[in-house]
Order: structure tokens, then C-alpha cells, then sequence
């Protein structure tokens, strides 16, 4: 990289911060569309309440949720904020799906996306995370250049960050993050611990969607919130998509794994779900023992605020929305209220 200038090249570190390998990294430019949604044989979701919903998913453009804003409560399911990006070509040797895996692999958060089709050719966009399963990349652009934007445009990313390593901490693994973002995250090194600005900290054992896969290279997986003490106790009501999160006991160098005196730090991605096993994604992006990589509480530890994007909501607790329905449904029922006569007697509504 010695000489060359490339858009995810970074400038100098403020102290403290730790090195990176970036002289050895290789940028590589990759390619999606914006993905259309894609409906099912029925359009219901039925969530862990046992109630069948209609909501908008996965795919499209999203207009009014960006990375900075709320997650929990939306009368939505796997909401992906702003942009979802999905390579539609088939190729002829290897996978016929090979391009997308490709885009899925290659992106790294905190890279460079460009529109290279449609109205908004040359706006500027930043890749804000990976949703495996439905196998999108995430872009995040101003809302004046969503509402321009179309599906199918298709939208170029510089990948840079594949193969980024930490020579100071060699038992901290990095995944899918450019040198972009660890540049500007405000990490500090200090007595040979890494400590990383995050939102919340969340307990492995309500990890769900997204274990069992041997890689943690293309996608996220998901927080578990039907639980509401637990929810209530960590403030997982108050996730915002863009919010670094440091998940305890989590180990995703070879996948998504429980492993006590291991922590993964990533980002939000997704929105929640009502669908059982589902939630919030998080795709990760450092992991290492926890006795050297150390969460940092810092309520703007979100991408919106590290890139100067906009600024964050403030971060406040919301219901789910099982949560929120089943308080209407109580309201609904309680005993209607009594009505005075003429004669200032009072009397029940008949039923």
C-alpha cells in the first residue's frame, strides 16, 4: 500500500491507538445491486407470542431508519437501514452464487461505497454491516440520496480490511472491519489491553440466529430480547443500529461460539424480530481473551457518531413489539367505564 492512495487509507493515529498491518492490506473493489425484498408463500410472521404479524423485512430501501436510530420496537422484522446490497450475477465456474458470497466476504464496515448507476451516480456511502441468511451488505447514505436512490442501482465498494491484524495484540483477531474504522473507534491501548468504546454489553446465552456457522466472515447473529428481565437489566431495549456492542463469553474466530474468558465486540446491523431465536444482528468485528480486550462504556460508540455521519438518538429504553402489543391488548380489555345518568345514578355498560 506503500505510495498508493486508496479511500480507506488511514490518516494519522491519534496516541495510544494501536498499529495495524496496513502496508499489507490489498484494496479490492466489489460490486451489488440494491436488493428488491422478496415475499414468501405467506406473508405472515408468526412471533414467540404465538401472534401472526405482517411486516415489512429484509431488502429494499429503507427511508427513515438510518444507522444512529433505535432498533427495538419497529413494526418491522430484521429491518436493514438504509441500503441492502445483494450481487444478482451467476457465475460459470465455482458456486453460481459466487459473486454475492464474494461481496459478503470481501466488504469490510467502515469501507467506501459509490453509486456507478441510476440518479445518484458518485454519492458516497459507508458499508455498515454484513446480514447472513438473506446474505446482504449494508450501506448507509443521506437520507436525501435514499430517497433518490433505486432499486437494482448498482453500488461499488473498496473493499480494504481482509487480512487486518494488530502485530501489538496478536491474540486479538479482527474480522470484517477496515483500518478505516479502527482508526477512528477510539481504541487505546494501555498495559497491554485493548479497550474498545461500546453501547452495551450483552451475555452470550442470549445469542441466537446465526449460530452454528463455521465462519463469522459473512454475516451477524442475533440478540435474543423476548426475555425481559434480561433485556431490562443490560438496556437492550435502547439498541440503536450502528451501536458497538461487547458480547461476554463469545468466541468467532472459527464462528459464532460460547466460550467463557472470550469476548467479541461488533455492530449493530439489523433491527429486532418477533420470529423465536431472533433479534438485533451484531456482525462481529475484534475477538480475544477478555482478560485483553476490554469493553469501554461510551454511549456514542456508534457508527453514525464515529464517522460524524449525523448524530446518534439519544439512547432510551422501548418495549419489543410483542411487548408493546400485548400492553395494547390489556388496555383494550380492561372493564369499560361507568356513566352517569340523568338521574346521577351510575350504571355499567351492557354488554
Amino acid at each position: 500500500m506503500r505510495g498508493i492512495s486508496t479511500p480507506d487509507r488511514p490518516a494519522t493515529p491519534p496516541a495510544g491507538t494501536p498499529q495495524v498491518n496496513t502496508d499489507e492490506l490489498v484494496a479490492v473493489s466489489v460490486l451489488g445491486q440494491i436488493a428488491h425484498p422478496v415475499g414468501r408463500a405467506s406473508p405472515y410472521r408468526i412471533g414467540y407470542d404465538g401472534v401472526p404479524r405482517v411486516l415489512p423485512g429484509t431488502g429494499g430501501i429503507v427511508l427513515n431508519r438510518r444507522i444512529g436510530d433505535l432498533c427495538v420496537g419497529l413494526a418491522g422484522d430484521h429491518i436493514e437501514p438504509g441500503v441492502a446490497l445483494h450481487n444478482n450475477n451467476r457465475e460459470v465456474i465455482g458456486p453460481r452464487d459466487g459473486p454475492n458470497t464474494a461481496l459478503i466476504t470481501y466488504a469490510c464496515v467502515g469501507n467506501l461505497a459509490r453509486v456507478i448507476s441510476g440518479p445518484c451516480v458518485g454519492k458516497a456511502g459507508l458499508v455498515t454491516g454484513k446480514h447472513g441468511g438473506v446474505n446482504h451488505v449494508l450501506v448507509d447514505f443521506p437520507t436525501e440520496v435514499l430517497m433518490r436512490l433505486q432499486i437494482g442501482d448498482r453500488i461499488q465498494i473498496v473493499s480494504h480490511g481482509l487480512g487486518l491484524r494488530l502485530p501489538g495484540h496478536p491474540r486479538i483477531e479482527v474480522l470484517n472491519c477496515s483500518p478505516r474504522l479502527l482508526r477512528r473507534w477510539g481504541l487505546v491501548e494501555r498495559d497491554a489491553r485493548l479497550y474498545v468504546p461500546v453501547t452495551h454489553l450483552v451475555p452470550a446465552r442470549i445469542m441466537g440466529s446465526g449460530l452454528g456457522k463455521n465462519t463469522a466472515w459473512r454475516g451477524d447473529y442475533d440478540i435474543q430480547l423476548a426475555d425481559r428481565s434480561t433485556r431490562e437489566r443490560y438496556r437492550l431495549g435502547s439498541l440503536r443500529f450502528g451501536d458497538m456492542v461487547a458480547i461476554t463469553d463469545a468466541d468467532t474466530r472459527r464462528g459464532p461460539l460460547y466460550r467463557t474468558g472470550r469476548v467479541t465486540i461488533g455492530v449493530i446491523v439489523h433491527g429486532d424480530s418477533t420470529v423465536s431465536g431472533h433479534g438485533p444482528g451484531v456482525t462481529p468485528l475484534l475477538t480475544g481473551p477478555a482478560e485483553l480486550l476490554r469493553p469501554l462504556h461510551a454511549p456514542q460508540a456508534n457508527l453514525a457518531e464515529i464517522f460524524g455521519v449525523r448524530r446518534a438518538v439519544p439512547p432510551r429504553q422501548q418495549p419489543t413489539l410483542p411487548e408493546a402489543d400485548r400492553r395494547r391488548r390489556c388496555i383494550l380489555r380492561e372493564p369499560p367505564p361507568r356513566l352517569a345518568t340523568d338521574e346521577g345514578l351510575s350504571v355499567r355498560r351492557s354488554r
